[in-house]
């Protein structure tokens, strides 16, 4: 076998984007892949789930499309041909990683990678293992769904977004576990289709970390739609029953309990690094999480994530690590950046992650996207801060394409004028947090996004307005 500089296990959005910048920097790379070019992300995640909300999102309208003047007769919908439209998707993107690498001359190994020394990786195959030489090994094995014991997941009445990614039929009435970027994702979804939606979140509000502006905007406009949003409750126990469960809930004030059937329980907890002991579908490696962490004494922390320095480089030298393996924020931005600067420092070049001025989003309507601190985390911090806020209600564009929830809100420090952080509920929100963190790479204050002239009308003017209104200067609102 030919020997190589660097070794990279997993193919998703850390571990792709990181073969393609260390083949550029001069490396010969090989990429292993234990199921489908693109990881989680191109595969069970980001993509094949933004093409199912889009769908909801389209459903929705021509169910409101009274409101624009055009009339139907006989909506209906297909949900199987909706699965299939996110599986395109996600084919489409993954031939596209495929030609990627061949593009940028590394090569991908098909099997589940595990390492046996510092220096050499064996490749798992469904007829015997080869073996790998090389100088360095990049670990990108990202996570998998977690779930809570008593909701052993079976595929039918129990899921985790793994399983709800294939599903082809709208449930009845869903009960999400947690309330969450995922949860709050499904549970529009699903209420758009028709289901009737109970999110349970043991925090005070959904999307636990947004701004408080937010998440009640988001609970606001949840509730006007008709999903039951039971904030500060956890689940307790579920009972399944032939053709519905039985999901009993603890309101953790009082320690009083509710029943709620449901046809379906969607566990939202959160995800586990894919470390020890993640399954996979494969039925000759059982345990792809077994990528031989404890062999090379690769330290993990008390969550299980792997621990490493600022260079990623792991308690083994020459072994690396990136993305969701090694802890939150679980963002494919998050684990592309951590990619490039893995390689780019393993060449010598000094990069960095700004962890402070990584986007949020959840895609959901309406969207929620957010970067830097809360108003509450700059309140505990003792900053004398502003604020400024602005309502898509009273925007131009809004108002003429229906889509008036929500707002933009900017904080900012009153002494220096650094915009602290930047918070979006509302439609085209996950696109507009891009001129927050483009200004806050740069050093941008609220004066220069002020006057900076923003086409009219467009969505981007309440970014604009916000800062305004930071300034105590506002124009429209």
């Amino acid at each position: 076998m030919e020997k190589f500089d660097l070794t990279v296990i997993g193919s998703g959005p850390g571990g792709y984007i990181a073969a393609i910048r260390a083949a550029q920097l001069g490396m010969k790379v090989a990429i292993i892949e234990r199921d489908r070019a693109g990881g989680v992300c191109l595969n069970w995640g980001c993509i094949p789930s933004k093409s199912i909300l889009k769908c909801a999102e389209v459903y929705q309208y021509f169910k409101h499309s009274g409101e624009f003047g055009i009339e139907h007769k006989g909506l209906t919908y297909d949900f199987s041909k909706v699965i299939d439209k996110s599986r395109n998707a996600s084919d489409t993107l993954t031939k596209g990683v495929e030609f990627l690498l061949k593009k940028n001359k590394s090569v991908l190994f098909k099997g589940v990678g595990k390492m046996i020394t510092k220096n050499k990786v064996g490749v798992i195959q469904e007829n015997g293992q080869i073996e790998i030489d090389t100088d360095k090994i990049l670990i990108a094995t990202g996570s998998v769904p977690m779930t809570l014991p008593g909701l052993e997941i079976d595929g039918k009445q129990i899921m985790t977004s793994d399983e709800a990614i294939f599903h082809r039929e709208v449930p009845d009435s869903v009960v999400v576990i947690g309330g969450g970027y995922i949860g709050a994702e499904f549970a529009y979804v699903y209420n758009s289709f028709g289901s009737k939606v109970t999110i349970v979140e043991m925090m005070d509000h959904l999307i636990p970390g947004a701004d408080e502006d937010v998440s009640r905007e988001l609970e606001k406009n949840f509730k006007k739609n008709g999903i039951d949003v039971l904030t500060s409750a956890k689940f307790k126990e579920v009972k399944k029953k032939k053709k519905n469960v039985d999901v009993i809930i603890e309101k953790l004030a009082d320690k009083s309990e509710a029943t709620v059937t449901a046809s379906m329980v969607l566990v939202a907890v959160g995800r586990r690094p894919v470390a020890n002991d993640a399954p996979t579908s494969l039925s000759y490696y059982k345990k792809s999480g077994d990528i031989g962490l404890s062999g090379l004494r690769i330290e993990l922390n008390e969550r299980g994530f792997i621990k490493t320095d600022d260079s990623y480089m792991t308690t083994c030298e020459n072994v690396y690590a990136i993305g969701d393996v090694i802890g939150p924020p679980l963002l494919a931005h998050k684990a592309s950046d951590e990619g490039v600067v893995a390689v780019e420092r393993m060449a010598g070049l000094r990069s960095k992650v700004h962890y402070d001025n990584i986007p949020g989003c959840v895609y959901c309507q309406p969207e929620i996207s957010m970067i830097g601190m809360t108003e509450k985390q700059v309140k505990e911090k003792g900053i004398n801060y502003t604020v400024g806020k602005f309502p898509f209600k009273a925007s131009g564009k809004a108002v003429g394409t229906g889509e008036t929830e929500g707002f933009v809100k900017l904080i900012a420090d009153k002494t220096t004028g650094e915009i602290l952080g930047g918070h979006i509920i509302g439609h085209g929100a996950t696109e507009l947090i891009a001129e927050i963190a483009v200004g806050r790479t740069l050093e941008t204050t609220p004066l220069e996004i002020a006057i900076t002239s923003h086409a009219h009308p467009t969505l981007s003017e309440a970014v604009m307005e916000a800062a305004l209104s930071a300034l105590g200067r506002s124009r429209n609102f």
